[in-house]
């Protein structure tokens, strides 16, 4: 059986059972990394130029415009400084707690999922092990059938057994790898998002307080 000129359903079918939550885990994973793609292109904006125009409507006491370009920005940037200028008048700490509240609720939003594909990330090699496992099994049982009745045993008995362990683990490795780095890039991108969170608030703090 020639591996190159067999269709993908053909090589799915021959890794036996264990294929089918490999499958699914690919499926999944696709699916939150698009979804969290398009999530984090959504939300990103021009942190230092909102910034700016948010202090210049402060700086001419223009708080409700301030308060209205939050509210025209989709962004959790836009979510927590907003909590902040709402306590303009009040101190440097009722300020600062303001801030601190809003993000408790905007991080989890934007690391909402992530866990979900390391747990992908981490499974599927180990699905592929699983995979590995009861193909050796069935490799064992047939030399058993085969001692019982004291028939030779070929190579040929072997293959089937062996040939769904190898797949198995490949498949699981083709899953895991991308998806390891794709959970990486994406925890990259989420930590970027709250250091700029982090740096817009602390300006705005310094700069109601000053």
């Amino acid at each position: 059986m020639d591996l190159y000129k067999m269709s993908l359903w053909e090589v799915f079918l021959a890794g036996g059972p264990v294929m089918w939550p490999i499958l699914l885990c690919s499926i999944f994973a696709l699916a939150i990394i698009l979804e969290k793609s398009w999530h984090l292109n959504k939300i990103r904006i021009n942190t230092q130029k909102f910034l700016s125009d948010i202090l210049d409507k402060i700086k001419r006491h223009e708080i409700k415009e301030a308060l209205q370009i939050c509210d025209n920005t989709d962004s959790p940037i836009s979510h927590i400084l907003k909590a902040g200028i709402l306590k303009y008048d009040r101190t440097r700490e009722q300020i600062k707690e303001a801030i601190e509240d809003a993000s408790l609720y905007e991080v989890p939003k934007l690391e909402k999922s992530l866990s979900a594909l390391a747990t992908i990330a981490h499974i599927s090699p180990l699905l592929g092990l699983l995979g590995t496992v009861t193909g050796m099994v069935r490799c064992f049982q047939i030399i058993q059938a085969k001692a019982t009745f004291f028939h030779p045993v070929s190579p040929g008995d072997l293959a089937g057994g062996i040939w769904e362990a190898l797949l198995t683990t490949v498949a699981g490795l083709i899953v895991a790898i991308p998806t390891f780095i794709a959970y990486n890039y994406l925890v990259s991108r989420v930590n970027n998002f709250i250091l700029e969170m982090e740096k817009a608030s602390t300006e705005l703090v310094n700069f109601l307080t000053e």
